[in-house]
């Protein structure tokens, strides 16, 4: 699971975001303690805690005490509109910067589009 070179908190709240955005976590649904996901992973449970802490932060999950962490309610809502905000700006403008320079209309990206389906 843990492969490029960011730190491992942080590889570990990008994995439970996609999960939440794939739906494979949904909302309320309680995820692993920090505990049984450091044995699961063979990682520091202090590692895994920081990437729970930062996901708490963030909204995607909440505690209950003395129960657990869950997927909050919004959750997928909220990881959705920050990764659309992210692909128009890290994705989508580069595109169409570069589509400006090569002489590519948006009518011609518009119909290469639709023809991908």
């Amino acid at each position: 699971m843990f492969h490029d070179r960011s730190p491992i908190y942080l590889q570990i709240a990008d994995g439970i975001k996609n999960d939440v955005l794939s739906g494979a976590l949904k909302e309320d649904e309680q995820v692993m303690s920090t505990n049984q996901y450091a044995a699961f992973y063979r990682i520091n449970p202090a590692t895994a805690a920081k990437g729970f802490a930062q996901l708490v932060d963030e909204g995607v999950l909440y505690k209950r005490r003395g129960i657990g962490m869950f997927v909050s309610p919004d959750a997928r809502d909220k990881l959705r509109a920050v990764r659309r905000e992210r692909f128009f700006a890290e994705v989508a403008e580069p595109m169409l910067d570069e589509a400006r320079r090569v002489g590519i209309g948006i009518d011609e990206i518009i119909d290469y589009l639709g023809s991908r389906r």
